[in-house]
């Protein structure tokens, strides 16, 4: 019984790293449940079996590729009082991210649509949770808040982040004082302030 066991959750883990290659590689739309059974070397029935419907395979697939990564530590974020310093930190360290996981991300974005919804609304809600903890130290209020929330929230997009260090070859840290640039009294650092 344990043998069988443990052949079944070997057969489920080849089939999530598959997953997770071809999903790097080609494309999550690409990523055909017949593409999935010939990279793990199973047949189509095979992955049918261990993963029901889509969403528990994109979520699998999602759950082992992100242990992988060093993700961003919005609790240190946290631990920086000043908000262009903790602005200019927590940007460095999601950038820091989003090169790591560059082939994945750029994927996940350009396929977007092929995501099951319920997946897709748990990527949104981090976007905003990370531009919130960004947000949380600056004082502005009414119309001031609302265009700041818009330009952390450009910020911290992996577009926004593909499209100046990818696309327009800035470094990540070029990338971070372009985005600081946008923010009303955040381009000088706290030394500079006193």
């Amino acid at each position: 019984m344990r043998e069988r066991a443990d052949r079944s959750e070997a057969t489920r883990r080849r089939i999530v790293e598959a997953t997770v290659r071809l999903h790097s590689t080609i494309g999550l739309a690409a990523a055909t449940v017949t593409a999935i059974a010939a990279e793990a070397g199973v047949t189509r029935l095979t992955v049918y079996r261990h993963f029901p419907d889509v969403t528990q395979l994109f979520a699998a697939c999602n759950e082992h590729w992100s242990a992988q990564q060093l993700r961003p530590d919005v609790t240190a974020w946290r631990r920086v009082a000043d908000p262009a310093d903790r602005f200019r930190f927590g940007l460095a360290d999601l950038y820091r991210f989003y090169r790591g996981g560059e082939a994945m991300l750029t994927n996940v974005h350009r396929d977007w649509e092929v995501i099951p919804e319920e997946l897709r609304r748990g990527v949104t809600d981090i976007d905003l949770r990370l531009r919130e903890v960004l947000l949380q130290p600056f004082g502005a209020r009414g119309g001031g808040r609302r265009r700041l929330r818009a330009v952390i929230g450009h910020a911290v997009s992996f577009t926004t982040w593909r499209s100046l260090c990818v696309e327009q070859g800035l470094t990540d840290s070029e990338a971070v004082e372009a985005m600081t640039a946008l923010i009303p009294g955040a381009a000088l650092t706290s030394s500079d302030r006193e």
